[in-house]
């Protein structure tokens, strides 16, 4: 008990320490930023707080370590419409192997749409189109060292296309999980405290190259002859990714046979951004025999800089069908400031 109480106090100080840190703001600093688009409308709906507490496949977004916990297999599919005609999809699924751990194939996708191709001399457009996507694919094993003890790994590529130019980058996402009987309404370790901890695109550098970077140059502007065709090309500067340090507490007060509720708090600390803290709270209503409903609410980005962020809430449907299998749907609303208001939907199935 002394140690827990120990490892109590020292996350509170290492969150104290995070929101009242001075650091200098790397705004605009790095590439692939759709990486810090939360996955799963469950945890966005929770203000993002989802290192200790995630759910199926979309775990391996906030923290791989949660995968474990996941003991049937599971596949989702998340439709998030960002701002203006940008739209990010995410597909995941994950297959339990009985005392091995938990596997997982998570593939990302946000599409820019259609854009006008314009040059300095036909600057209202060529009439030609151009696109840009960014992508990413990952695989993720995850595992209980012990009961109360997680451990899990992902390892993918980024991807980043603006119509005839692009970049690879290749990451790693790593995280832990602790379960206590700390604040645990039965005593046991799997419903007491849960500190979760995950570090999120740690990773090589984005460098775009293309035949958009070729250009012609003049190498003697002032002299008659044939300088004006010799080949360049541009060099574009190396960009990291957006990483994350994430610290997470997460606590089940009240735990009945019909009634849940779940508290979160995160910290994070971002390599482009100030630090800030994300809250989250779930209601769940167990019907027996037939499902579970769930009401969710948060805050996310508390103490950022000029943060856009703010209230979250949402809601899932889990209905249960035969042979131990199930769907769930789920929902999230967002607040993005002089952005307006988001949405994201999510369909996950259990078999």
């Amino acid at each position: 008990m002394i140690k827990i109480r120990q490892l109590f106090i020292f996350l509170i100080l290492v969150i104290s320490t995070l929101v009242n840190a001075q650091t200098i703001n790397r705004y605009g600093s790095t590439s692939a930023n759709f990486l810090e688009i939360g996955i799963g409308s469950a945890n966005t709906a929770m203000g993002d707080a989802g290192v200790t507490f995630s759910q199926g496949p979309s775990s391996v977004y906030w923290n791989p370590a949660a995968l474990a916990f996941v003991n049937r297999n599971e596949s989702s599919f998340m439709l998030q419409p960002w701002i203006l005609d940008i739209k990010m999809m995410y597909f995941g699924t994950s297959i339990y192997i009985d005392r091995i751990g938990t596997f997982a194939l998570s593939i990302t996708q946000m599409g820019y749409g259609d854009m006008d191709v314009t040059t300095m001399a036909q600057q209202d457009g060529t009439g030609e189109k151009f696109t840009a996507n960014e992508f990413s694919a990952g695989i993720t094993f995850s595992r209980k060292i012990v009961e109360s003890f997680s451990f899990g790994a992902t390892a993918k590529l980024v991807s980043s296309k603006i119509w005839h130019s692009s970049a690879n980058a290749f990451a790693l996402d790593l995280g832990s999980i602790v379960n206590t009987d700390f604040f645990s309404p039965t005593g046991k370790n799997e419903d007491g405290m849960r500190i979760g901890m995950s570090i999120s695109n740690y990773g090589t550098r984005l460098q775009y190259d293309g035949i958009d970077l070729l250009n012609p140059i003049d190498i003697a502007p002032f002299e008659d002859g044939n300088f004006a065709d010799v080949p360049g090309q541009f060099r574009p500067g190396q960009w990291e990714l957006p990483l994350f340090f994430r610290i997470g507490i997460g606590l089940k007060p009240v735990l009945t046979d019909m009634h849940r509720v779940i508290l979160a708090i995160d910290a994070v600390h971002p390599n482009n951004n100030s630090e800030y803290i994300n809250i989250g709270s779930q209601y769940e209503l167990k019907l027996p025999g037939q499902g579970s409903l769930y009401v969710r609410g948060g805050y996310k980005s508390l103490f950022m800089t000029d943060s856009q962020f703010g209230m979250t809430f949402g809601g899932g449907l889990k209905i249960n069908l035969m042979s131990n299998q199930s769907i769930q749907l789920d929902y999230s609303h967002r607040a993005m400031g002089v952005f307006g208001d988001l949405s994201s939907y999510t369909v996950s199935f259990s078999f």
